[in-house]
This record gives structure tokens, sequence and C-alpha cells, in this order.
């Protein structure tokens, strides 16, 4: 019987694995990737300003800071792919 519960979580552990893999092949965890990796003193400002646009609201933000819809809507974006990309890697 402990071989089969062995056999089991073997087997859990490698779908999980497999799991977190495809978690990584996506352009979100790409884009988290490449930022943290060519702005590692940007990161935690990064991902402030994220939680502070979800907060206020896209056009909010935009209007409260002067800044442009697009851009602000860039700064959420990037700001999510490097908060996912320190969830998976992690």
């Amino acid at each position: 019987m402990a071989a089969k519960r062995t056999r089991r979580r073997s087997a859990s552990e490698a779908a999980g694995e497999q799991f977190l893999e495809s978690l990584m092949d996506t352009s979100l965890y790409s884009m988290g990737a490449y930022f943290s990796d060519q702005h590692p003193d940007l990161v935690d400002e990064v991902i402030a300003q994220s939680e502070a646009i979800e907060r206020a609201g896209l056009r909010a933000y935009a209007e409260e800071h002067g800044i442009s819809l697009e851009s602000c809507f860039e700064t959420l974006l990037t700001g999510l792919a490097v908060r996912y990309y320190n969830a998976v890697a992690a």
C-alpha cells in the first residue's frame, strides 16, 4: 500500500512540475522575467505603481499623475507581469 502512495505522490509531483513549467511558457512570465533582469532596481517601484493603479483605476490614476492612459496601462501590465514572474519563479 505504501508503494502505491509513493507512486501517486510522485505522479502528483510530476504533474505539479509540468504545470509550473507551463506557467513559465507564457508571454506574461517572459515579460516579467525580462523586466526583472533588465531593470532590477525598478522592480519594487513598478510593483508599487501597478498596485496603486489597481486601487485607483486606470483613468483616475492617469489623470491624477498627468500620464497617458496607454502609459498607465503599460505600467499596470508590467507590474502584473513582474508579480507573476516572481510568484512562479519563487
